[in-house]
């Protein structure tokens, strides 16, 4: 079955950097594309940013310059390296197959900037 197991958040000052990681299995990991997404207190689930099979990305315009999406194939394992952390990046944050169940169907991992 499908399984995302994200890692790699944590406490921050501002303007520090955090590496998350999500290792995935039960698909085929590059077929399509994979996604990171958080949720802060109060706050509705957004999609950060996402890669494609061919290695396209976005960014949402908030984390555009600060945030860098990249994967490893061979390790079935996707990052969001989070450069200049503002107080409003705190949130859970989660990957997600295509999108789906994205803030909801994984545990995610807290990224809290203060």
């Amino acid at each position: 079955h499908v399984q995302l197991v994200e890692s790699g958040g944590g406490l921050v000052q501002p303007g520090g950097s955090l590496r998350l990681s999500c290792t995935a299995s039960g698909f085929t990991f590059d077929d399509f594309y994979m996604s990171w997404h958080r949720q802060g207190p109060g706050n509705e689930c957004k999609e950060v940013s996402r890669i494609s099979s061919d290695g396209t990305t976005y960014y949402a315009d908030s984390v555009k310059g600060r945030f860098t999406i990249s994967k490893d194939n061979a390790k079935n394992t996707v990052y969001l390296q989070m450069n200049n952390l503002k107080p409003e990046d705190t949130a859970v944050y989660y990957c997600a197959h295509k999108g789906v169940g994205a803030c909801y169907w994984t545990q995610g991992t807290q990224v809290t900037v203060s």
